[in-house]
Parts: C-alpha cells; sequence; structure tokens
C-alpha cells in the first residue's frame, strides 16, 4: 500500500501568530509603497482644479444647450401632431 502522510495542522495559537503576521505585514508593505509616492506641488494641484472646474462647467453648459435644443424639439413635435 502506499504511504499516505497525514499534513499536521497548525495549532490554534499558530494560526492567530500567522494571521497577525500578515496583518503587520500588510503595514510595513503599505509604509513602504506611501514612502515611493510622489506627491504633486500646491502649484500642480491649483492648475489641475482650475481643469477640471473647466472642463465641468463647459459640460454642463453643453448638457444645458443639448436640454434646451431637446426640449424645444418635442414640445414643436407634440404640438404639431396634437393639433
Amino acid at each position: 500500500m502506499a504511504d499516505k502522510t497525514e499534513k499536521k495542522s497548525k495549532g490554534f495559537f499558530a494560526k492567530v501568530k500567522g494571521f497577525f503576521g500578515r496583518i503587520a505585514k500588510f503595514f510595513r508593505d503599505t509604509v513602504s509603497e506611501m514612502k515611493k509616492v510622489v506627491w504633486p506641488s500646491k502649484k500642480q494641484i491649483m492648475n489641475n482644479t482650475l481643469v477640471v472646474l473647466v472642463v465641468v462647467l463647459v459640460a454642463a453648459v453643453l448638457i444645458m444647450v443639448l436640454d434646451a435644443v431637446f426640449g424645444f424639439g418635442l414640445s414643436t413635435l407634440l404640438q404639431t401632431n396634437a393639433a
């Protein structure tokens, strides 16, 4: 017959220690990665914020114009069919 080797399972305390060890490794890795981040300067942040605001404003105006055009077209279409 083939030899069957049974795998010993870890004890409760070994599992708990391993669990907290993985959590600690996660935080160590997170701190290590955060040290590699290149943060933008204040000037870059201001510039990017201005770009976002302009794009949002342009999109809002475009949506407002399209809504007015489609609303006018729809009301015209409904009035001509009702008469």
